[in-house]
This record gives C-alpha cells, sequence and structure tokens, in this order.
C-alpha cells in the first residue's frame, strides 16, 4: 500500500518551509528489534516489523543520519516479473495524507524511485506494482505519473509502473546508498 504521493519532482530533499535541498540516502533495515519502533500507535500506519522476511524495508534518510524521512517494503515478484510495493510511507512529520504535515517535498517519489531501482538490480527494468491507498491517489500516479490502473479482485485501486514510466522517476532522484544496516 502507498499512502504518499509524488508531490513534488526534486532530485533530493526540499524543506517545506525554507526550500534548502537536503541529499539523502538509502539505508537497509534488517533488525526486528529496530524496525519494531515504527508501527500504527507511532505514527507509521503498519508494524514495519512484522513483515515476513521475503519482504525487504528500506528508509530513506538525510545523508549522514539515520533521521528517517520515509519508509518502502519490497518484496520480488517473479509472476508479475517485477517488484511488489508492499507498503511505502513517509515519516508522520511528512504525512500531509493523515496528520497534515510536510518538512520535506519529494519523499514519495524518493520512496518510487528506490522500488524502480530495485527492480532493476533484480533485472525487471524498474517494473513495479502496488496499491495506492484511495482513488485519488490511484488518480494521481496515473495522471501525472505514467501508473497504469489494474485493479484486482482484492484491490480496487493495484497499479503498474512499467520501465519506462519508472525510468522517469528514477531519473529525477538522487540518492546514495548507504552500507549500513539497521
Amino acid at each position: 500500500m502507498i499512502t504518499i504521493p509524488i508531490d513534488s519532482l526534486t532530485q533530493c530533499l526540499k524543506d517545506a518551509k525554507t526550500g534548502e535541498v537536503y541529499e539523502t540516502e538509502v539505508i537497509e533495515l534488517k533488525r526486528k528489534s529496530f524496525l519494531a519502533k515504527f508501527n500504527s500507535r507511532t505514527g507509521w500506519h503498519v508494524n514495519w516489523s512484522k513483515f515476513s522476511k521475503e519482504v525487504s524495508v528500506y528508509a530513506l534518510v538525510l545523508k549522514g543520519t539515520v533521521d528517517i524521512q520515509g519508509m518502502v517494503a519490497v518484496s520480488e515478484d517473479r509472476t508479475a516479473q517485477g517488484i511488489y510495493i508492499n507498503w511505502a510511507c513517509a515519516s508522520p512529520e511528512n504525512d500531509t495524507y493523515f496528520n497534515g504535515k510536510r518538512r520535506f517535498y519529494g519523499v514519495g517519489g524518493h520512496l518510487l524511485a528506490i522500488a524502480g531501482e530495485i527492480s532493476s538490480k533484480y533485472g525487471y527494468g524498474g517494473f513495479i506494482h502496488a496499491e495506492a491507498m484511495d482513488r485519488v491517489l490511484l488518480e494521481h500516479l496515473c495522471n501525472e505519473h505514467g501508473a497504469i490502473h489494474i485493479p484486482l479482485p482484492e484491490h480496487p485501486y493495484h497499479f503498474i509502473m512499467d520501465e519506462k514510466a519508472m525510468s522517469k522517476i528514477r531519473e529525477e532522484y538522487q540518492y546514495e546508498w548507504s552500507d549500513d544496516k539497521y
């Protein structure tokens, strides 16, 4: 489930108040004890430590910190020949849908770009699929970013982003991959 729109195409994160730009990194979150801090009680909508071992969790952080601005959980889907986004959301301080807050612009696009890059690493060219939180977000992704709505019986807001749509997003965002794992 994706709960965050692509609010602004920006290479790095952009402070919503000052316009200052911050470089970003991606870190893999592996330890269940670390992930347990991120759950619905703390504003993260899902208990991130409950994903299965087949699901990898990545955090978008300010470069050189563990200041998490958003997280994405992905798994390989060999049947669809792509990456499935199990969950993607902004930190509570960037959650415009539920908290009306935004510290940074660019979190949603970064998270999709990360999933697209992982898809390429797996040999799928950037192909991803996921479910949007609601019709408004689905329409935004389709109308503005080339997503294709393919409803499923279990989820009416299911969509795909093929290699072409994903390449436009991936080209826009810049981040580094950290060797750190938490």
